[in-house]
Protein backbone atom coordinates (compact mmCIF):
# COMPACT_ATOMS: atom_id res chain seq x y z
CA UNK A 1 0.00 0.00 0.00
CA UNK A 2 0.74 3.38 -0.53
CA UNK A 3 0.07 6.76 0.48
CA UNK A 4 0.11 10.14 -1.22
CA UNK A 5 0.26 13.09 0.46
CA UNK A 6 -0.84 16.62 -1.32
CA UNK A 7 0.26 19.42 1.21
CA UNK A 8 0.87 22.22 -1.02
CA UNK A 9 -1.67 24.63 0.24
CA UNK A 10 0.17 27.76 2.08
CA UNK A 11 -2.55 27.62 4.24
CA UNK A 12 -3.74 31.28 4.67
CA UNK A 13 -6.21 30.75 6.93
CA UNK A 14 -3.82 29.59 9.57
CA UNK A 15 -1.59 32.99 9.84
CA UNK A 16 0.69 33.78 11.12
CA UNK A 17 1.64 30.14 12.17
CA UNK A 18 2.08 29.43 8.59
CA UNK A 19 4.36 32.09 7.68
CA UNK A 20 7.22 29.96 8.58
CA UNK A 21 5.70 26.51 9.36
CA UNK A 22 3.77 24.45 6.14
CA UNK A 23 0.40 23.78 7.86
CA UNK A 24 0.98 20.02 7.96
CA UNK A 25 4.04 20.48 9.60
CA UNK A 26 2.35 22.36 12.54
CA UNK A 27 2.84 20.53 15.59
CA UNK A 28 -0.32 19.19 17.67
CA UNK A 29 0.34 16.93 20.86
CA UNK A 30 4.16 16.49 19.96
CA UNK A 31 3.47 15.09 16.59
CA UNK A 32 3.20 17.44 13.18
CA UNK A 33 -0.79 17.21 11.56
CA UNK A 34 0.83 15.24 8.47
CA UNK A 35 2.47 12.59 10.41
CA UNK A 36 -0.81 12.06 12.88
CA UNK A 37 -2.38 11.27 9.11
CA UNK A 38 -0.65 8.91 8.17
CA UNK A 39 -0.15 7.48 11.41
CA UNK A 40 -3.78 7.15 11.66
CA UNK A 41 -4.35 5.90 8.38
CA UNK A 42 -2.15 2.72 8.44
CA UNK A 43 -3.91 2.13 11.99
CA UNK A 44 -6.67 1.88 9.94
CA UNK A 45 -4.91 -0.22 6.59
CA UNK A 46 -3.46 -2.64 8.62
CA UNK A 47 -0.85 -3.89 6.32
CA UNK A 48 2.34 -2.98 5.81
CA UNK A 49 3.10 0.85 4.01
CA UNK A 50 5.66 0.51 1.36
CA UNK A 51 5.82 4.18 0.29
CA UNK A 52 4.88 7.69 1.18
CA UNK A 53 4.84 10.10 -1.08
CA UNK A 54 4.05 14.08 -0.44
CA UNK A 55 3.75 16.98 -2.52
CA UNK A 56 4.88 20.08 -1.04
CA UNK A 57 4.74 23.38 -2.50
CA UNK A 58 7.98 25.40 -3.77
CA UNK A 59 10.36 27.58 -1.16
CA UNK A 60 8.63 30.79 -2.64
CA UNK A 61 5.38 29.84 -1.46
CA UNK A 62 6.82 29.65 2.48
CA UNK A 63 8.34 25.77 2.53
CA UNK A 64 11.48 25.90 4.35
CA UNK A 65 14.67 24.11 2.71
CA UNK A 66 14.22 21.03 5.12
CA UNK A 67 10.68 19.80 4.90
CA UNK A 68 12.04 17.33 2.82
CA UNK A 69 14.21 16.06 5.44
CA UNK A 70 11.54 16.52 7.84
CA UNK A 71 8.78 14.32 5.78
CA UNK A 72 11.47 12.35 4.52
CA UNK A 73 11.69 11.22 8.65
CA UNK A 74 7.88 10.59 9.01
CA UNK A 75 8.00 7.76 6.74
CA UNK A 76 11.27 6.05 7.36
CA UNK A 77 9.74 6.39 11.28
CA UNK A 78 6.41 4.20 9.84
CA UNK A 79 9.18 1.44 8.06
CA UNK A 80 8.49 3.18 4.38
CA UNK A 81 10.05 4.52 1.63
CA UNK A 82 9.75 8.14 1.52
CA UNK A 83 9.68 10.38 -1.76
CA UNK A 84 8.83 14.53 -2.19
CA UNK A 85 7.29 16.47 -4.74
CA UNK A 86 6.75 19.81 -5.55
CA UNK A 87 4.25 21.21 -7.27
CA UNK A 88 4.85 24.08 -8.58
CA UNK A 89 1.59 25.88 -9.49
CA UNK A 90 -1.65 25.39 -7.81
CA UNK A 91 -3.55 23.72 -10.23
CA UNK A 92 -6.24 21.75 -8.47
CA UNK A 93 -6.53 18.54 -6.14
CA UNK A 94 -6.21 16.22 -9.08
CA UNK A 95 -3.02 17.85 -10.55
CA UNK A 96 -2.08 17.66 -7.30
CA UNK A 97 -1.94 14.21 -7.07
CA UNK A 98 -0.39 14.16 -10.48
CA UNK A 99 2.99 15.42 -9.68
CA UNK A 100 3.56 12.13 -7.63
CA UNK A 101 2.94 10.66 -11.09
CA UNK A 102 5.92 8.23 -10.58
CA UNK A 103 5.11 6.73 -7.32
CA UNK A 104 1.15 6.06 -8.50
CA UNK A 105 0.80 2.44 -8.68
CA UNK A 106 -0.89 -0.61 -7.34
CA UNK A 107 -3.03 -0.19 -3.94
CA UNK A 108 -3.41 3.65 -2.75
CA UNK A 109 -4.86 6.01 -0.69
CA UNK A 110 -4.85 10.10 -1.25
CA UNK A 111 -4.80 12.21 1.93
CA UNK A 112 -4.98 15.66 1.61
CA UNK A 113 -3.11 16.90 4.40
CA UNK A 114 -5.91 20.07 6.06
CA UNK A 115 -7.56 16.96 8.50
CA UNK A 116 -7.37 14.66 11.03
CA UNK A 117 -10.00 12.00 12.05
CA UNK A 118 -9.84 8.61 14.41
CA UNK A 119 -12.02 5.96 12.88
CA UNK A 120 -11.93 2.18 13.87
CA UNK A 121 -13.16 0.54 10.65
CA UNK A 122 -11.60 -1.79 8.68
CA UNK A 123 -10.86 -0.86 5.18
CA UNK A 124 -11.83 -3.02 2.32
CA UNK A 125 -8.99 -3.25 0.05
CA UNK A 126 -11.21 -5.46 -2.65
CA UNK A 127 -13.33 -2.46 -3.20
CA UNK A 128 -12.54 -0.45 -6.61
CA UNK A 129 -12.05 2.63 -4.17
CA UNK A 130 -13.11 3.80 -0.86
CA UNK A 131 -13.59 7.45 0.28
CA UNK A 132 -13.60 8.59 4.07
CA UNK A 133 -16.81 9.82 5.48
CA UNK A 134 -18.40 11.76 8.73
CA UNK A 135 -21.71 12.66 8.99
CA UNK A 136 -22.30 16.22 9.50
CA UNK A 137 -25.70 18.57 10.63
CA UNK A 138 -24.82 20.91 8.10
CA UNK A 139 -24.47 19.08 4.53
CA UNK A 140 -24.74 21.90 2.19
CA UNK A 141 -21.38 23.35 3.07
CA UNK A 142 -19.33 20.48 2.06
CA UNK A 143 -19.55 17.70 -0.60
CA UNK A 144 -21.35 14.89 0.05
CA UNK A 145 -21.98 11.27 -1.08
CA UNK A 146 -25.21 9.53 -1.71
CA UNK A 147 -25.48 5.05 -0.88
CA UNK A 148 -27.43 2.77 -2.28
CA UNK A 149 -27.12 -0.71 -0.03
CA UNK A 150 -23.97 0.49 0.88
CA UNK A 151 -21.94 1.74 -2.43
CA UNK A 152 -21.54 4.94 -3.72
CA UNK A 153 -23.58 6.56 -5.88
CA UNK A 154 -22.97 9.80 -6.30
CA UNK A 155 -20.64 12.77 -6.01
CA UNK A 156 -22.45 16.33 -4.62
CA UNK A 157 -20.73 19.32 -4.21
CA UNK A 158 -22.42 22.00 -1.13
CA UNK A 159 -26.30 20.63 -1.88
CA UNK A 160 -28.74 23.30 -1.19
CA UNK A 161 -30.96 20.69 -0.85
CA UNK A 162 -30.72 17.77 1.53
CA UNK A 163 -29.06 14.62 -0.18
CA UNK A 164 -27.27 13.33 2.29
CA UNK A 165 -24.82 14.18 5.40
CA UNK A 166 -22.45 12.44 4.93
CA UNK A 167 -19.30 14.52 3.84
CA UNK A 168 -16.44 13.54 2.27
CA UNK A 169 -13.42 14.53 4.79
CA UNK A 170 -10.57 14.44 1.61
CA UNK A 171 -9.05 10.75 2.33
CA UNK A 172 -9.38 7.94 -0.58
CA UNK A 173 -8.57 4.49 -1.79
CA UNK A 174 -7.94 3.32 -4.64
CA UNK A 175 -7.45 -0.07 -5.79
CA UNK A 176 -5.53 0.51 -8.84
CA UNK A 177 -3.14 3.63 -8.48
CA UNK A 178 -2.16 3.29 -12.75
CA UNK A 179 -5.88 3.70 -13.56
CA UNK A 180 -6.04 6.79 -11.13
CA UNK A 181 -2.85 8.20 -13.07
CA UNK A 182 -4.62 7.77 -16.21
CA UNK A 183 -8.16 9.12 -15.84
CA UNK A 184 -5.75 12.56 -13.99
CA UNK A 185 -3.37 12.29 -17.32
CA UNK A 186 -7.35 12.14 -19.68
CA UNK A 187 -8.26 15.64 -17.21
CA UNK A 188 -4.79 17.46 -18.10
CA UNK A 189 -4.61 16.18 -21.71
CA UNK A 190 -7.35 17.74 -22.66
CA UNK A 191 -7.83 20.16 -20.70
CA UNK A 192 -10.87 20.03 -18.63
CA UNK A 193 -10.68 22.31 -15.67
CA UNK A 194 -13.52 23.08 -13.14
CA UNK A 195 -12.96 26.61 -11.86
CA UNK A 196 -9.64 26.49 -13.64
CA UNK A 197 -8.48 23.81 -11.87
CA UNK A 198 -8.14 20.19 -12.60
CA UNK A 199 -10.62 18.67 -9.90
CA UNK A 200 -10.46 14.84 -8.23
CA UNK A 201 -14.10 14.81 -8.11
CA UNK A 202 -14.50 14.64 -11.81
CA UNK A 203 -11.86 11.41 -11.84
CA UNK A 204 -14.08 10.04 -9.09
CA UNK A 205 -17.12 10.62 -11.33
CA UNK A 206 -15.34 9.44 -14.79
CA UNK A 207 -14.35 5.85 -12.74
CA UNK A 208 -17.41 5.32 -11.19
CA UNK A 209 -18.97 5.57 -15.09
CA UNK A 210 -17.16 3.04 -15.98
CA UNK A 211 -18.16 0.48 -13.47
CA UNK A 212 -16.10 1.50 -10.25
CA UNK A 213 -17.38 0.59 -7.35
CA UNK A 214 -16.69 3.11 -4.48
CA UNK A 215 -17.71 2.61 -0.85
CA UNK A 216 -17.44 4.43 2.17
CA UNK A 217 -15.10 4.43 5.05
CA UNK A 218 -16.90 6.26 7.84
CA UNK A 219 -14.82 8.16 10.69
CA UNK A 220 -16.10 8.82 14.28
CA UNK A 221 -14.14 12.24 14.31
CA UNK A 222 -12.69 14.96 12.00
CA UNK A 223 -10.28 17.09 13.53
CA UNK A 224 -10.12 20.27 11.25
CA UNK A 225 -7.03 22.42 11.34
CA UNK A 226 -7.74 25.20 8.97
CA UNK A 227 -7.93 28.04 11.34
CA UNK A 228 -6.58 28.76 14.84
CA UNK A 229 -9.64 27.94 16.94
CA UNK A 230 -10.36 24.74 14.91
CA UNK A 231 -6.94 23.94 15.54
CA UNK A 232 -6.87 24.58 18.96
CA UNK A 233 -10.03 22.36 19.51
CA UNK A 234 -8.15 19.40 17.42
CA UNK A 235 -5.53 19.95 20.06
CA UNK A 236 -8.38 19.20 22.74
CA UNK A 237 -9.42 16.25 21.16
CA UNK A 238 -5.99 14.46 20.53
CA UNK A 239 -5.00 14.61 24.24
CA UNK A 240 -8.29 13.33 25.32
CA UNK A 241 -7.90 10.22 22.61
CA UNK A 242 -4.37 9.70 23.89
CA UNK A 243 -5.45 9.97 27.14
CA UNK A 244 -8.20 7.13 26.49
CA UNK A 245 -5.13 4.97 25.08
CA UNK A 246 -3.32 5.21 27.85
CA UNK A 247 -0.73 7.42 26.78
CA UNK A 248 1.27 9.85 29.08
CA UNK A 249 2.27 12.77 27.11
CA UNK A 250 4.65 14.57 29.87
CA UNK A 251 8.05 14.14 29.24
CA UNK A 252 9.85 12.99 32.78
CA UNK A 253 12.13 15.89 32.95
CA UNK A 254 9.51 18.65 33.35
CA UNK A 255 10.82 21.32 36.00
CA UNK A 256 8.05 21.81 38.61
CA UNK A 257 8.27 24.96 40.94
CA UNK A 258 4.85 25.33 42.78
CA UNK A 259 3.06 24.52 39.92
CA UNK A 260 0.19 21.91 38.51
CA UNK A 261 0.13 19.85 35.72
CA UNK A 262 -4.09 19.18 35.13
CA UNK A 263 -4.49 16.33 32.48
CA UNK A 264 -5.26 15.71 29.59
CA UNK A 265 -1.77 17.50 28.72
CA UNK A 266 1.34 17.55 26.79
CA UNK A 267 4.27 18.76 27.44
CA UNK A 268 7.85 18.22 25.72
CA UNK A 269 11.41 17.91 26.86
CA UNK A 270 13.08 20.81 29.40
CA UNK A 271 10.15 22.55 30.09
CA UNK A 272 10.29 24.41 33.53
CA UNK A 273 6.90 25.61 35.25
CA UNK A 274 6.96 27.78 37.76
CA UNK A 275 3.95 29.44 40.09
CA UNK A 276 1.76 28.08 37.22
CA UNK A 277 -1.54 26.17 36.39
CA UNK A 278 -1.31 24.34 32.77
CA UNK A 279 -4.27 22.50 31.85
CA UNK A 280 -6.13 20.94 30.63
CA UNK A 281 -6.10 20.88 27.36
CA UNK A 282 -2.94 22.48 26.60
CA UNK A 283 0.53 21.19 24.18
CA UNK A 284 3.13 23.17 25.15
CA UNK A 285 6.70 22.05 23.03
CA UNK A 286 10.43 21.80 24.98
CA UNK A 287 12.83 24.06 25.96
CA UNK A 288 9.84 26.35 27.13
CA UNK A 289 9.38 28.37 30.34
CA UNK A 290 6.23 29.60 31.95
CA UNK A 291 6.00 31.90 34.61
CA UNK A 292 2.97 33.08 36.87
CA UNK A 293 0.53 31.92 34.72
CA UNK A 294 -2.50 30.20 33.56
CA UNK A 295 -3.12 28.12 30.69
CA UNK A 296 -6.14 25.89 29.38
CA UNK A 297 -7.32 24.78 26.25
CA UNK A 298 -4.18 25.75 24.51
CA UNK A 299 -1.50 25.34 21.74
CA UNK A 300 1.67 26.64 22.40
CA UNK A 301 4.45 25.64 20.41
CA UNK A 302 8.76 25.06 21.08
CA UNK A 303 11.55 27.53 23.11
CA UNK A 304 8.58 29.81 24.13
CA UNK A 305 8.68 32.13 27.56
CA UNK A 306 5.28 33.01 29.09
CA UNK A 307 5.09 34.97 32.06
CA UNK A 308 2.00 36.85 34.16
CA UNK A 309 -0.38 35.12 31.34
CA UNK A 310 -4.00 33.78 31.53
CA UNK A 311 -5.05 31.75 28.44
CA UNK A 312 -7.43 29.94 27.07
CA UNK A 313 -7.61 29.55 23.31
CA UNK A 314 -4.54 30.39 23.05
CA UNK A 315 -2.08 29.05 20.35
CA UNK A 316 1.40 30.20 20.27
CA UNK A 317 4.02 29.40 18.09
CA UNK A 318 7.60 28.87 18.38
CA UNK A 319 10.74 30.96 19.80
CA UNK A 320 8.12 33.35 21.64
CA UNK A 321 8.45 35.99 24.67
CA UNK A 322 4.83 36.69 25.65
CA UNK A 323 3.76 38.86 28.60
CA UNK A 324 0.42 40.48 28.56
CA UNK A 325 -3.06 40.57 29.82
CA UNK A 326 -4.82 39.21 26.94
CA UNK A 327 -6.54 35.78 26.67
CA UNK A 328 -7.31 34.23 23.28
CA UNK A 329 -4.29 35.43 21.48
CA UNK A 330 -2.96 34.11 17.99
CA UNK A 331 0.75 34.62 17.74
CA UNK A 332 3.38 33.30 14.91
CA UNK A 333 6.75 32.39 15.81
CA UNK A 334 9.75 35.02 16.42
CA UNK A 335 7.29 37.14 17.91
CA UNK A 336 7.88 39.36 21.26
CA UNK A 337 5.38 40.98 23.01
CA UNK A 338 6.36 41.64 26.26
Amino acid sequence: MKIIVPMAGIGSRLRPHTLTVPKPLTVIAGKSIVHRLVENIASVVKQPIEEIAFVIGPATKGFPSNTKDTLLKIASDLGAKGSVYVQEEALGTAHAIYCAKESLSGPCIVAYADTLFKADFTLDVNADGAIWVKQVEDPSAFGVVKLNEGVITDFVEKPKEFVSDLAIIGIYYFKDGDKLLTEIQYLIDNDLRENGEYQITNVLESLKQQGAKFVPGKVDAWMDCGKKDPTVDTNKQILVFEQEDGNNLVSNDVVLENSEIIQPCYVGKNVVLKNTTLGPYVSIGENSVVENSTIVNSLIQTNTQISDASLDMAMIGNHVKYNGKYTSVSIGDYTELI
